[in-house]
């Protein structure tokens, strides 16, 4: 049997993609997270339940893509700064955590991997994985810059950008504003450049 990685990865059918992760975020919204079903889902998306299966291997894979992210996500565009494309992707995973049904999700989904392994496993290994590669291009135009010397750890850097943003619905009674993304980011790209070492100037 393939790996969620490999079904995640292939190409499929767009249609038929989008078809299932609109019916997931109607059912999320109507229902809740734990009334979504696999049976329910390709029912309102008019696909067999197989075609699911073939893309996400549960549903809690299937309800992080429709109310996160899929695997097509990508960095922000070069912003010329290390500290300028940090507050760029802060914006942007504010964005995903920010709405009702990634409210909804992530506590469930937590509680679930915290019970499951092998999901957890599999999460780190497509979307997690996928969050890495987008900061590791962040780093590397760093690099070419010469904003670093060294390329940080990749879970290092996802743990100082994302933790806090992740954190932030639970300890904070207000959702953050620009400011306070701005200030997260500005904050772990000074501390990345003083970990890694900026290059001389001379």
């Amino acid at each position: 049997m393939q790996n969620s990685a490999s079904r995640l990865g292939r190409p499929r059918d767009s249609q038929i993609d989008q078809a299932v992760l609109v019916a997931a975020r109607e059912l999320l919204a109507e229902a809740g997270y734990t009334r979504v079903t696999m049976d329910a889902t390709a029912a309102r998306a008019g696909v067999g339940k197989a075609a699911i299966y073939r893309r996400f291997g549960s549903k809690a894979e299937l309800l992080f893509a429709a109310a996160v992210h899929g695997m097509d996500i990508e960095p922000p565009p070069d912003s010329g700064s290390l500290r300028e494309d940090l507050c760029a992707m802060a914006r942007i995973i504010h964005e995903r955590l920010s709405s009702p049904a990634a409210r909804e999700v992530i506590p469930a989904l937590l509680a679930e991997m915290s019970r499951d392994a092998e999901l957890a496993a599999r999460l780190q290994n497509t979307f997690v994985a996928r969050e890495r590669r987008d900061l590791a291009a962040i780093v590397e135009r760093a690099l070419h810059r010469g904003e670093l010397r060294r390329a940080p750890d990749p879970a290092l850097a996802h743990l100082l950008l994302g933790g806090p943003l992740f954190l932030a619905p639970l300890v904070t009674p207000h959702p953050m504003d620009s400011a306070q993304l701005d200030t997260v980011a500005s904050v772990v790209a000074a501390g990345l450049i003083a970990h890694c070492g900026e290059l001389s100037s001379g």
